[in-house]
């Protein structure tokens, strides 16, 4: 008998067993892109919000320095005496 391409679709256990391999691989493939692409958009974000962290920290540590060497000096403490 000829294997011929109609023939091959006609077999009930070669279309399945190759057809349910085939579909399965189109869809890990699939689920493997979709993962990788919310990874990639997750590492983006992170990347974008601790940019934006490290430049609002950046900018209060300078107002906490400029408003350090604009504060008037402070009066040193006095000692408290012990009464014996």
């Amino acid at each position: 008998m000829t294997d011929t391409t109609s023939s091959r679709r006609r077999d009930p256990s070669n279309r399945t067993a190759e057809g349910v391999m085939q579909v399965w691989e189109r869809r890990t493939q699939l689920v493997k892109q979709e993962l990788a692409a919310a990874s990639a958009a997750a590492d983006a974000k992170t990347a974008r919000l601790r940019a934006l962290r490290l430049e609002k920290e950046a900018q209060e540590a300078e107002a906490a320095r400029v408003a350090a060497e604009l504060a008037p000096p402070t009066a040193p403490k006095k000692r408290l005496r012990r009464r014996d």
